[in-house]
């Protein structure tokens, strides 16, 4: 697309709800339009303003395969722990 940066990245967005023990997470799964991410859609579980560790983002072929590669992925985890914690953030050295 000619009206984006070179290292822009655009995506098409469907969300999915997931109600898990009384607790919603959505998944956010990404089409590719423009840019380079780790597969043509990536399913990203989120709570709006943070984001899944990667090791429970799913990618796939198609939208289906990327949500169902998410949701293998988070079959056995507690949502709490599908998220980094402010301890596991370290700060930058200078």
């Amino acid at each position: 697309m000619k009206d984006l940066l070179e290292d822009d990245i655009l995506t098409k967005v469907a969300r999915y709800n997931l109600i898990r023990n009384q607790r919603m997470v959505y998944i956010d799964v990404h089409e590719t339009l423009a840019g380079d991410l780790a597969g043509k859609f990536v399913a990203v579980p989120n709570l709006i303003n943070i984001i899944a560790k990667q090791e429970f983002q799913g990618v796939g072929a198609s939208e289906s395969e990327a949500l169902r590669n998410c949701l293998a992925k988070i079959k056995d985890s507690e949502v709490e722990n599908l998220f980094p914690t402010s301890n596991s953030i370290t700060p930058m050295h200078t």
